[in-house]
Order: C-alpha cells, then structure tokens, then sequence
C-alpha cells in the first residue's frame, strides 16, 4: 500500500510527496537548514552595511543597508520565520508578505536613486523617485486591506524598477559614469532574477525547490551589491566623502590646484620639483633635481641674480615668506614662466632645514600683462607708440641729455592736411588703411634709435635723434613730406595727400621738457593756418601769435555764450531775373585775439571735443530767425529761403528732429524755406539710417540741398531714394576748362538733377558770362563772387530791397570793384 501526504501551502500550489518517513525527514532538515543559513547571511549582510553606514555616513550606505533589511523581512516571511517567532495568522502573514514586497521595492528605488545620485543629473529624477516612493507607500496601507492586490502590484513595480533600472544604469556608463559601471554586473543579475520570479509566480515553472533558490539568489544580489558599494567607499569615494585627516586635505587641495612641489632641502642642497615641472619645460626626468645652483642654468638671465638673492634672504632671515616670478628655458630657446611660493623649515637648531612650496606655470599671465601693457601705450591701428609713450621718451630723452650734452633732439609734428574730407569721401576703412601706409612709409625713412608715434587721429610725433645739425633736419623733414605727397593706390584710383610739419629745435641752454611737443604743434598749426603742405620751425613768436590747441578749445566751449560766433550769408541769385532767391549762411569765429577766424580753423576741433552739436543749434536758430525777418520785410513771388550746413555728428543724433521743431516752432518760416545742406559723403557714411532721418525732417516742411554734388561716391539708386529738393554743383564743374568750354558732365548733371524733380545751385559763378551760362545750361540758381562774398545780415537785407537790381548794382552795393576776382570762399 502506497501513501501519499499533501504538503499545502499559502503561497504555493499543494504539493504532493510520496510517503517515506526517513527520506521526508532528512528533506526537511536540509530545507530547514537551508533557510537558516539564508536567514543567517542576510542578517549578517544587513548588519554589515548599517555599521558601514555609521562609518561613513554617505546616503548610499543607508540605502543599501535599508534594502538588506528589507530583503531579511521578506525571507523570514517566505521561510515562515517570523510567522513561528511571533505565532502569525494566516492573513496577517498575508500582509506582512504584501507589505514586505512593498518595502523591497521601495528599498530598491531609493537605492538606485542614491548609488547613482540621480539629483546630480536632472531634477525630475528626484520627483519621478519620491512620487514613485509615495505610491509604495499606499500600497503598505492597501496591503492591509486587500493583500493580493498589494502584493501583486507591488511586484508589478518591483519588475518596472528591474527594468528601468537597467537602461538607466547602461545609459549612464555610455557617459562615462564611473559608478553605472560598476553596477551594470549585479543588475543585469537582478533583472534575470526577476524574471525567473515572474515565471515562478505565472506557474511557468513549478519545482518546488525554485522558491528557495530564488531567495537564496535574492541574497546573493544584495550581497554582490554590498561588495559593489564597498569597492566604491575603500577604492575611490572614501576620501571625498568621509573624515579626512589635515595632512591628507592639504595634499588634495593640492593636486585640486594643479600646482607643482617644489621642495629645497637646504642640508642636503637638493632640489626636488614633480616631474610635471621638467614635461612642461620639454626636459628628461630628473633634470631639475640637485642643487639650487644647477637651476641658474636654465633661468632666464635677468631673473638668476634676484633668484639668488632670494633665496639667500630667506637663509639669512629664517622665516618670510618667499614669492618669486621668473622665467626658465626649453631646449629650443624659449622661456616659460613660472611663480613660486615657498617658506622656509627651520629646524630645532634654529637654521632652515628646508624650503617647501609650490610652482605654478603663469606664461598666459604674464603674456596677457605684457600685451595688455603694450596695448596701453600703443595705437591699435598702427602699432606706433602713443601720445603717452612718445613724451615718456621724450622724458627718457631729457634724463640722458644731462649727461650727453651733445646730444640735442628734435621733435616733429606732422599733421595731413584735410584729411577729413578724405576720410568722408572714401570711408573709414579706407582711410584706416591711408594712416597705415603712411605709417610704414615713414617708418623705413627713420632709424632704430628715433622714435615715430601717432599722437591724434591724423597727426604724428617724430622725436629725432639720429640727426643734429639742422641742414639734415630740415632735409629730413622734406623728405617725409615728399614721402606723404607720393600717391597712395586705391581702387583703380590714386589719392593725394599733403602735410602740415611743425619743427622745434631742443635749445642746449634750456631744459628739455615736453613743452618742445606744444612748441612743434604750434609750428604746425602755423604751417596748416597759412595753407599747408609746407615744413615751418618753431620761433619764440608764434606762441605770442596763436594760443595752444587747449586754450584754443576752452575759448571755443565759451564763444557762443560771449557773442563771438558771427554768422554770415552768401547770397544765391536766381538767374532768369537776377533776383536775390536765397543765403547761405557761414559761421565766423571772431576771436578777441586772433580775429576772425575761419570754418577751417575751428570747425573741425569743435567736432573733436563735442561742441558741433550746439554750435550747429546756434547757426540754425539764429538763421531762422533772420529769415523769419527777411520774408515778413521782402515780399517776392517766392519766398527767401536760407541754406545751413549739417555736420555728421548732427545728422547721426535722434535728437536732430527735436531740435528742428524746436527751431520751426521759435521762428515763424514758410515751409520748405529753411534748407539743411549735406554733402554725399555725409550722406553716404550711413545711407540707411540718413535716408530715413532725411524724410521724417522733410516732412516737418524743411528743404533738403545736396552739397558739393560731384565730388563724392554716391550712387544714382541711392540718390533717388534721398528726399533732396535741391541739388548745388561743385565749382569744378561749373568753372571754365582751358580751351574756354564748360565740363562736358555739367549739361548731363543739369538735366539728370531736373529729371529727378531737383532745382540746381551752381558753386563758383565769378564772372556775367558765366551766369548766362549757366542759365542758358538749365541751372535755376548760381552762388559765387558775381553775385557776392559773405556778408552781415544787415548788408544782405539791404540786398533784398534791390533784388531787382543788375549784377553790376549788387557788386556797388557790396563794394565789389574787380567782377573778374576769384573770390575765397568757404
């Protein structure tokens, strides 16, 4: 007769065993010894990583102490161990198995989360893992309540945490986290023991020594994961996270630092430096090491007596602290520099035992210092020594003339002569490119021992040493002007240039100072004021003549308000009657002592130093105003108009359409009457922006003239897109040629100008025949010496009274006696 007993179990499907008394007993001595040992490793496991956790103190220690103590919960739950110690219910052992599938998984999160520090990566990682943690949490409640459905979704997530812990794992290590690594080998063994759970559970597989063998397998994992978590405490986190020593974070900061030992035993005289000191250097390992005296041999020269120095101040003085910069050579030549940083050990003799500190390579520094240093005293554009360096020479100059008496210097100015009109008609960059070859131009004329600097935007110092007798320095200087006259090539064209060149001559009885630089600056502005291109030496009366540049600029900053800027107007005929159509007015600057002064003398330091603005404001308001008198006393078929000149400061400012209104608004004039006169090369500098600013002024009924049309760049798509109502020809094409005729391209300028619905000013009218002329041609106005020089506002009202009258009338009223003069005009 055969027996069979029925082994039933909770969790598992009833299992039936042939009844054989001795082989049933040894079986469940072997199981029960098994669980034992499980149960056994496990509390030990979990015991081992709270106490690591208590050393170190890192969050990953908790968490993986957490998950062994969650895995010993859930083998004694399984093996009915704690249902024997506690005497447990069938449904409370329910719950405790639900609950203890719960905290597995929990456990597991929060160990994934903090081995791998997700925080560090994104913060949704820490919001996925405490939503996640919350939801395992609920499930302890429901597991109360309903354990099977605790217990089964529990698993559910357990499975989701294999997973999703894997791929997260893999796809950390491809970015090169160190930890993800070394995870990769005990996961992939969770996420195959999850996997044979699941099959256990689905009935896939129905050994009854799977189950054990699974929990058995569950504590291998938490046990490799144990190990994984101490290789990573002992091997590399140990010391950045736990209690360093003194000694040991002075050695981190240290290597932190990157900076480089250098250590000098003084007793041994014995020099040790890391060897990342000799890989910069390109020298064979070793090479730095022996005595302090062998480091001479590789420090720059100038640096070898303040090295020596040094460090025999430290020997002497036993304590300081030693800061040394100083340059050591490569093999190939060159010098890398280095800082050192070092104090001395002194020994229980009281003598210095040794020298400790640290080298840094600070080549970039010291590079960025020199450049930033040089860029300090030099030009940008040229590379020439500055305003700054060019008196400090000078200074140089003067301490080495104390004791060379011979030696007796020159200093020269040399200013272009308008080259601001050059710069406006061929552009900024263009005109970079001029200062750039004239640089190197009279470079090449120069020796080593003289120095060529750029003192202003258009103007040069040359302090001459290599010359002493006058003949030569003279002869010198005709050279560099003859050298600034030679055309510069540009664009299929040639530009001329010339220059104003002030000399002054260092006397051997005064002192040297930088007053020679001012005393050839008035030289230069002398030469300038009388026409240019020409060389003039300095003499005592030209400073009794004419003030300095500074003085010059802080009486211009008060001429408005003293009444000395006087305005002038030219008039502008219309030729088919002959009549006075219209001015153009002029400033004059009439100096207490200079006298009166021309635009060209002061026009171009008030756009220097910022005054252009209300200068300009001032000869439009008061031009208003007088036209505004003009038309309420002349009544003519067409109203008088006025024409004043625009600079480009002017133009380029938002504020110029205020100041219109503003102008408009004190002076009552007809619309279109009050003309703005801009050159094409003011014009053109921004044509986008001047475009734009020209229609918003014509539409506060203000006229628009093109001045000097002719001599600029501009194009003829662009002219058409400017709001010009009037166009003024330049003289050079208006004047006669040689053979008697007109310039063939005035007829064509003529007819294009009316074509775009522009009148025409003709410049340069001298004589009767040449306003028939221009009549006959089609030029609706003409301005020049036939119809009169600039004159006071009370001269050109007494004008208007006669507008009818005959040129030879106008040239009587005004005083003109020579109608074939070429008159100087602005």
């Amino acid at each position: 007769m055969v027996t069979y007993v029925v082994e039933l179990r909770t969790d598992k499907v009833p299992q039936f065993y042939l009844w054989e008394p001795e082989a049933y007993k040894d079986k469940v001595n072997s199981f029960t010894l098994y669980q034992g040992i499980v149960i056994g490793i496990s509390g030990l496991l979990a015991l081992v990583l709270t106490i690591l956790f208590v050393v170190k103190g890192s969050i990953m220690f908790p968490a993986a102490a957490a998950l062994a103590w969650a895995v010993l919960v859930y083998i004694g739950v399984d093996f009915g161990f704690w249902g024997k110690v506690f005497d447990m219910s069938i449904d409370a052992e329910r719950v405790w198995r639900a609950s203890g599938e719960a905290m597995l998984a929990a456990t597991l999160l929060v160990f994934v989360f903090a081995y791998l520090n997700l925080s560090r990566w994104h913060v949704r990682y820490s919001h996925i893992t405490i939503g996640w943690l919350a939801f395992l949490g609920a499930l302890v409640a429901l597991a109360l309540f309903d354990p099977a459905v605790a217990s089964g979704i529990a698993r559910i997530s357990l499975f989701l945490i294999a997973g999703f812990g894997f791929a997260l794992i893999v796809y950390l290590s491809t970015q090169g986290f160190d930890r993800a690594v070394l995870l990769i080998p005990t996961w992939f063994l969770f996420l195959v023991w999850v996997i044979a759970a699941g099959m256990t559970v689905t009935g896939a597989v129905t050994n009854d020594i799977v189950g054990p063998a699974l929990l058995g397998g569950l504590v291998l994992i938490v046990m490799l994961i144990g190990f994984t978590v101490m290789q990573h405490a002992f091997a590399g986190g140990g010391a950045t996270n736990g209690v360093v020593s003194d000694v040991e974070r002075r050695a981190l900061a240290l290597t932190g630092s990157g900076d480089l030992i250098w250590d000098w035993d003084v007793s041994a005289d014995k020099v040790f430096t890391s060897p990342e000191t000799e890989s910069l250097l390109g020298l064979k390992r070793g090479a730095l090491e022996g005595p302090a005296a062998k480091w001479l041999e590789v420090l720059h020269p100038l640096d070898q007596d303040r090295f020596r120095a040094a460090l025999d101040s430290v020997l002497d003085q036993r304590r300081g602290r030693l800061m040394q910069d100083f340059r050591l050579r490569t093999p190939d030549g060159h010098f890398v520099w280095f800082a050192l940083k070092a104090r001395p050990v002194v020994g229980s003799d009281g003598e210095v035992a040794r020298v400790v500190g640290t080298l840094s390579d600070v080549t970039e520094l010291k590079n960025s210092e020199e450049r930033l240093l040089h860029d300090s005293v030099h030009d940008n554009l040229t590379g020439l020594p500055n305003r700054q360096l060019f008196i400090d020479r000078l200074n140089a100059v003067a301490a080495f003339v104390k004791s060379t008496p011979a030696l007796r210097p020159t200093v020269m100015v040399i200013d272009l002569d308008r080259f601001k009109q050059v710069n406006d008609s061929v552009g900024i960059v263009v005109g970079d490119s001029i200062l750039l070859t004239l640089a190197r131009r009279l470079g090449r004329i120069l020796k080593p021992q003289d120095t060529l600097a750029r003192l202003a935007g258009d103007q040069f110092g040359l302090l001459l040493t290599s010359e002493h007798e006058p003949a030569k320095i003279t002869a010198l200087a005709e050279t560099i002007r003859k050298a600034i006259r030679a055309p510069i090539a540009f664009n299929e064209r040639e530009i001329f240039l010339t220059a104003s060149i002030g000399l002054a001559l260092s006397d051997p009885q005064a002192p040297l100072t930088d007053e020679l630089i001012k005393d050839a600056e008035l030289a230069m502005y002398y030469s300038k004021r009388i026409g240019g291109d020409r060389i003039d030496v300095y003499k005592p009366a030209m400073r009794a003549r004419k003030t300095d540049r500074l003085t010059l600029e802080s009486e211009l900053r008060r001429a408005i308000e003293r009444q000395e800027i006087t305005i002038l107007y030219q008039p502008i005929v219309r030729l088919e009657d002959r009549s006075v159509a219209g001015f153009e007015a002029l400033a004059r600057w009439d100096h207490p002592k200079l006298g009166r002064m021309s635009p060209s003398e002061f026009i171009s330091i008030a756009e220097e130093i910022g005054l252009i603005i209300d200068l300009g404001l001032f000869v439009m308001d008061t031009t208003a105003k007088q036209l505004s008198q003009w038309q309420r006393a002349a009544r003519a078929r067409a109203p008088v108009f006025a024409s004043v000149n625009v600079s480009s400061r002017q133009l380029l400012r938002h504020d110029l359409i205020h100041d219109i209104r503003g102008v408009l608004s004190r002076s009552a004039v007809m619309r279109g009457s009050l003309k703005l006169e801009l050159t094409e090369s003011l014009v053109m500098e921004n044509p986008e922006h001047a475009a734009q600013m020209l229609q918003r002024v014509r539409e506060l009924g203000v006229g628009l003239s093109l001045d000097d049309f002719g001599t600029g760049h501009s194009s003829l798509a662009y002219l058409q897109r400017f709001p010009f109502d009037t166009i003024k020809i330049d003289q050079s094409f208006v004047r006669a040629t040689r053979n008697g005729g007109r310039p063939v391209l005035l007829k064509s300028i003529v007819a294009m100008a009316h074509d775009l619905g522009m009148e025409v000013v003709a410049e340069g009218a001298e004589t009767d025949s040449d306003a028939v002329e221009l009549y006959q041609l089609g030029c609706e106005f003409a301005q020049g010496f036939a119809f009169g020089e600039p004159m006071d506002a009370e001269a050109a009202t007494r004008l208007l009274t006669g507008d009818r009258a005959e040129p030879t009338k106008i040239r009587r009223t005004l005083g003109l006696k020579r109608p074939g003069a070429v008159a100087t005009q602005e």
